[in-house]
């Protein structure tokens, strides 16, 4: 992997174009990121915000039936729900691309995780500071499948703000080395900062693989 980018996030995203699906000629490093988290915290919001090509998204309206196994607490207003899975592409200096996968939130997708989180580098955990307990079978999947990652959380309008860093840590059982940064998913820089965060966490952690 190369270097850690140095240049501002505003800069790190290239305009998405009618018909820019190519690889960059500087290209050097692809990387295979998960962005995962529960049922409604703003994977594909996220990957939508920052993907420098047309994101592919497998959604689907919510039906009367999902709505009897799926827990729409905290997220009544939602109304469609991805199937399999969220991609799009983000380029860094240094010519690290990103290629980022969002995976279904729902317990009743878990059978798809192992496919979609092969190969995969690490991941970036969404949270919900409304709902902690909703982000537990999430990271349990992520520490299992031995992925290192950040959490960020995702601010909404009614997100509380009096949790601090350390209740936060405490309360998800994080260690002291993962990254935990706070991000709005509809904002591109705000979400690039998550992705580095990461990007940093994996360079750092493994010198080796960062050369």
């Amino acid at each position: 992997m190369a270097s850690a980018p140095s240049s501002t996030p505003s800069a790190c995203r290239t305009p998405r174009a009618p018909g820019a699906i190519h690889q960059p000629d500087t290209a050097r490093d692809l990387v295979k990121i998960l962005v995962t988290g529960p049922f409604g915290v703003g994977k594909t919001t996220l990957i939508d915000s920052v993907s420098e090509i047309r994101p592919l998204h497998t959604e689907e309206h919510l039906s009367e039936a999902s709505a009897r196994v799926d827990d729409l607490d905290g997220v009544r207003d939602k109304a469609t729900t991805t199937v399999a899975i969220d991609f799009g592409r983000i380029s860094l200096p240094g010519g690290v691309v990103l290629y980022l996968f969002g995976t279904p939130g729902q317990e009743r997708f878990r059978s798809l995780w192992d496919d979609i989180a092969y190969g995969a580098l690490g991941a970036l955990v969404l949270v919900d500071s409304r709902r902690l307990d909703a982000s537990f079978d999430v990271l349990g999947l992520v520490e299992d499948s031995g992925l290192p990652y950040a959490v960020a959380f995702n601010s909404f309008p009614d997100s509380p703000t009096h949790h601090g860093e350390e209740r936060l840590r405490r309360a998800l059982d994080l260690e002291p080395s993962t990254p935990l940064v706070t991000c709005d998913a509809r904002d591109a820089n705000s979400s690039i900062d998550a992705l580095l965060a990461l990007v940093d966490h994996l360079i750092t952690r493994d010198p080796a693989e960062a050369r």
